[in-house]
């Protein structure tokens, strides 16, 4: 009888370290990462950061070949400083993306206004990001002069696609988290979860979104003409942060 009571106690043990290891593997599996860094299972999925919470390698602002002291790094942010406010435009990525997912995290003071710029082609010409490249809006909704259409909110592709019912920021200062993709032509956007648009350039819905928007105007004749390009950080009013920015290319 001891000696099964033994081998009992034995057999429970075993069994209890077992099950230990399990929770503490799959509560690891489960932690998310520590901002602005990736998950093993994230690189083998091809994730790459574009911002590392420590400086701006790899980014610059609008025709400049680096980052202008309006765009600083504090507190594992990149964030625009408004005391700088004259000091450069829209900080831009240095490499180029033509089909991907992006994801990434923002916030905005009250009132705030900003955006995520995407396709830009950033030749001397043009004399701004967004007469070239596609804008997925960021926005304090309920404080912001630019909340009185529609498609100007949150999450929206700016004076084109996307309305109330799906644009659902959480409250001013708050993180946002955002995943824009493209891929072959198809942009889809999600904003905490919800998917705010879902288009393809050059279908007729686009076509309709563009000619009843202000891109239809002349300033614009180029504006989406190449599905490739820089991604930027918009310089507007009120002061953004930004954080977790990473990239996986997509390549079928």
């Amino acid at each position: 009888m001891k000696k099964i009571l033994v081998l009992s106690s034995i057999a429970f043990t075993a069994m209890l370290s077992v099950m230990l290891t399990g929770c503490t593997a799959h509560k690891a599996a489960m932690t998310p990462a520590a901002d602005n860094t990736l998950t093993s299972k994230e690189k083998k999925e091809g994730w790459k950061l574009l911002f590392d919470g420590t400086d701006l390698k790899g980014w610059h602002s609008w025709h400049k070949d680096f980052a202008a002291a309006n765009w600083i790094v504090k507190d594992g942010q990149i964030q625009y400083d408004r005391t700088h406010d004259n000091d450069g435009d829209d900080l831009l990525t240095d490499g180029v993306y033509e089909n991907y997912e992006l994801q990434l995290q923002w916030r905005i003071t009250k009132g705030g206004n900003s955006g995520i710029i995407f396709d830009i082609q950033e030749a001397p010409k043009y004399s701004a990001t967004y007469q070239t490249g596609a804008e997925m809006q960021v926005l304090d909704n309920i404080d912001a002069s630019d909340n009185k259409k529609q498609n100007h909110l949150a999450g929206c592709l700016y004076d084109m696609i996307g309305d109330a019912s799906v644009s659902k920021p959480v409250p001013v200062g708050e993180w946002n988290q955002v995943r824009l993709i493209q891929n072959k032509g198809q942009l889809t956007f999600y904003l905490n979860g919800i998917k705010t648009v879902d288009v393809k350039i050059g279908s007729p819905e686009w076509d309709a979104a563009i000619a009843s928007s202000k891109f239809k105007e002349k300033y614009f004749a180029d504006f989406m003409k190449i599905t490739k390009g820089h991604i930027a950080v918009q310089k507007h009013p009120g002061s953004s942060g930004w954080k977790n920015i990473k990239i996986r290319e997509l390549k079928d």
